[in-house]
């Protein structure tokens, strides 16, 4: 999987299309991430504990990583590798930006 944690990504298909975000977690066994503030889902959580609130909570659900972009200067671009100096690093296709 090419794209990491807190990189800034564009979904470009689904119910939040065109929404922009930084990525929270991954998963790569199952390929899907969790943007911030997109793809939010109502769920049931029980109450575990007498100070916690239990009840229907609004919380981010997973996206497959094909449909998310990484964005790179407000462009989306794909995720390139390239030898640089004897490391290897990831750079953006469309501008050319090592990231």
């Amino acid at each position: 999987m090419r794209l990491k944690m807190n990189d800034t990504v564009k979904i470009i298909a689904g119910k939040d299309k065109g929404k922009v975000g930084k990525i929270v977690k991954i998963d790569p066994e199952t390929e899907r991430v969790i943007v911030q503030g997109a793809n939010m889902v109502s769920k049931t959580m029980k109450k575990r504990n007498p100070q916690d609130k239990g009840g229907i909570m609004v919380v981010e659900a997973p996206i497959h990583v094909s449909n998310v972009a990484l964005l790179s200067k407000d462009k989306v671009t794909r995720v390139g590798y390239k030898m640089e100096n004897g490391k290897k690093v990831r750079f953006a296709k469309k501008t050319g930006e090592v990231l």
